[in-house]
């Protein structure tokens, strides 16, 4: 069979000589590790002592273990042993063990209070009768346990306690105001990381508006730079021109007038210098294109037009061949 689907505090009854025993000292286990200010030894040596006469034939450690678990389905178990096997007499004995285990040290705990309340429920003992026992055993009478969600039960078993709770109040009130500036900081953090991502936003939109305005008056430069340069070029030109016309008109004025040669050469198209030949192949040339006989079919107009240039032409011919 396997192990596994026993609790502990039924693998300890498993291999217990006594499980009467067994439950009895589990009941005085859990009396025990609720006693205020003693130390696990003194609770072992204190349960050795009471258990001296017992018959179960194990270790104390694993009961100790199931105590301080709290494990209540082990506790239950524990009652219903004793009150199946044992008499009231024995159901009593353990309760006055119980007892005296609690009260050891003269105080009675608010947790082994209420422990021994349970345990008289589960032995079938009557509230009186556990009333009745423990004045008999402490020479005081059992009251009703105190509540401890009373500020009155705190202000006897802790002078301290008003203070304490001042304390604590002030302390919560200094972590809400931390939490508090702590959130106003992360606000304003975040107002301020807003705020510089604002601030370059505006400053490239700015940048951006600076860049297109540079680039628009550099076009405005250039524009202006080109339009300079065209006058500039014009007025070089018109005064070029004009110096031209200047030196033209100087050197008509002291350059002497053509020679008949020369205008006679200029008559047949002949630059100063030309010769005999020269002269010759001019005169047939422009005796070809204007002699009158080419233009008989013109008017009257044009043939005496045309009559007067050859005239002209022969005359500059004649002129040449005597000279030359």
């Amino acid at each position: 069979m396997s192990m596994a689907r026993f609790s502990p505090f039924e693998l300890v009854l498993l291999n217990s000589r006594s499980q009467v025993d067994t439950a009895t000292l589990l009941l005085l286990a859990w009396v025990l590790v609720h006693r205020q200010h003693v130390s696990e030894g003194q609770r072992r040596r204190r349960l050795a002592q009471v258990t001296a006469q017992f018959r179960h034939g194990h270790e104390l450690g694993p009961v100790m273990s199931i105590a301080h678990s709290q494990d209540l389905q082990a506790i239950q178990l524990a009652a219903e042993i004793l009150r199946k096997e044992c008499s009231q007499e024995r159901s009593l004995s353990v309760l006055h063990q119980s007892i005296t285990v609690a009260t050891d040290d003269g105080d009675l705990s608010l947790a082994n209070h209420y422990i021994l309340r349970f345990l008289a429920d589960l032995l079938n003992v009557a509230p009186t009768t556990l009333s009745t026992l423990f004045y008999e055993l402490t020479g005081r009478p059992l009251g009703s346990p105190e509540d401890p969600s009373r500020h009155t039960y705190w202000q006897h078993h802790n002078p301290d306690y008003f203070s304490q709770k001042a304390r604590e109040a002030a302390a919560e009130q200094q972590a809400r105001d931390e939490a508090a500036q702590q959130a106003h900081q992360k606000n304003q953090q975040r107002e301020q990381k807003k705020q510089r991502k604002q601030q370059e936003k505006q400053r490239q939109q700015e940048e951006a508006q600076a860049r297109q305005e540079r680039e628009r008056q550099q076009q405005r430069d250039d524009q202006n730079r080109r339009e300079q340069a065209q006058r500039e070029r014009a007025q070089h030109d018109r005064s070029r021109y004009e110096r031209a016309q200047g030196e033209r008109r100087q050197w008509q004025r002291t350059s002497p007038p053509p020679d008949r040669t020369t205008r006679a050469l200029a008559v047949l198209g002949l630059p100063p210098g030309a010769s005999r030949s020269d002269v010759r192949l001019a005169y047939r040339r422009m005796a070809q294109l204007h002699h009158p006989d080419r233009f008989f079919t013109e008017s009257e107009h044009q043939v005496a037009l045309a009559s007067a240039r050859f005239q002209r032409i022969k005359n500059a011919y004649d002129y040449l061949m005597q000279t030359y």
